[in-house]
């Protein structure tokens, strides 16, 4: 068995003063890897542009992310909703192309922007296999070796750099600003984010009836109690999305993708919460099911931003919208 890798590449490492979870002689039951970023990036930018019923535009234009994704859900209105993500490892490209295109996405109404600009030592990602880069991932063409720090409760926070230092504890509460049809979120310190996929393309005959029929059918479940009454457990906004192409067809892939008050929150929702203990446990009859011959590809990736990370700007958009519904209003003239 080959040695294992710990997720916090060597360069990200620093005196440790917050405790690890992992317990003590630990080996992981199966393998899992993370992406591994060049030394040299030092931040990247993930970028959710929304449009509620049916997209009519790109932000892109001709100089947008060479990095992205398209994704469709319905919203807590029973809306259909496109989002399109980009994801940047060049903070000043980024900055050049949002100043000149993408800040008039949200001249329309129904529109909306998402962003976050995070450190490398603020967010992890996590795959169950190799061969295919989801997300931030995208960025980089490279994956470690079979890692330690999963398949245990707080692996996500053992394998988020700051979190050696840091109780990545949430402070404040993000505020709504609204100018008219136009509503920016004043935000909070140390929100958190989560992205977490699956991806069925490979799978076929018993092994695909099997995930479409015990476990997709759970997990929607799930999301769509975050979506509804999320709020009341720290959820902020979720949406389970369906990754579609170029032309706005439905793949074989799909994502949750949530805002959480903070990452303890997401933690207590992940170990205890009933939605999440039945979709933990189709999962892993699924996979025990099938054992290595599963085609089942997972992946997620998790953020914990800082207040002067993060960007929302709403125009035309119900009030349940995104961060809308968690804010207590403040109207500006």
């Amino acid at each position: 068995m080959s040695e294992l890798e710990s997720a916090i590449p060597a360069h990200l490492v620093v005196p440790r003063s917050c405790p690890r979870r992992t317990p003590e002689g630990y080996q992981p039951p199966f393998p899992s890897y993370v992406a591994r970023f060049p030394v040299s990036t030092e931040r990247v930018v993930m970028g959710y542009f929304g449009i509620q019923g049916m997209p009519d535009a790109s932000p892109w234009g001709d100089e947008g992310p060479s990095r992205r994704d398209r994704a469709r859900y319905t919203d807590e209105e029973g809306i259909d909703t496109t989002v399109f993500i980009g994801y940047w490892d060049d903070v000043a490209v980024f900055d050049r192309w949002f100043d000149t295109v993408g800040r008039h996405w949200t001249s329309v109404g129904g529109r909306f922007v998402e962003i976050i600009r995070p450190t490398v030592d603020r967010y992890e990602t996590l795959f169950s296999s190799t061969g295919r880069m989801e997300g931030v991932a995208t960025l980089t063409d490279s994956l470690s070796g079979s890692i330690e720090e999963h398949a245990y409760w707080g692996g996500v926070r053992d394998r988020i750099p700051l979190s050696q230092s840091d109780s990545l504890a949430p402070s404040g509460e993000p505020q709504v600003v609204r100018d008219g049809d136009r509503v920016t979120i004043v935000p909070q310190e140390n929100i958190c984010l989560i992205r977490s996929g699956q991806d069925w393309v490979d799978t076929v005959g018993s092994e695909r009836e099997m995930y479409l029929r015990d476990v997709e059918p759970v997990l929607r479940a799930g999301m769509e109690f975050l979506r509804d009454d999320g709020l009341d457990i720290g959820c902020f906004a979720n949406r389970y999305m369906t990754v579609v192409d170029d032309n706005g067809v439905d793949t074989d892939k799909s994502f949750g993708m949530s805002w959480w008050r903070s990452l303890s929150d997401l933690e207590a929702w992940a170990v205890s919460h009933p939605t999440h203990v039945a979709i933990f446990g189709a999962a892993l009859k699924y996979l025990s099911t099938m054992g290595p011959a599963a085609s089942l590809r997972l992946y997620h990736e998790v953020t914990v931003a800082a207040a002067d990370e993060q960007y929302f700007e709403y125009f035309g958009c119900h009030d349940r919208t995104g961060l809308l519904r968690t804010a207590a209003e403040r109207s500006t003239l």
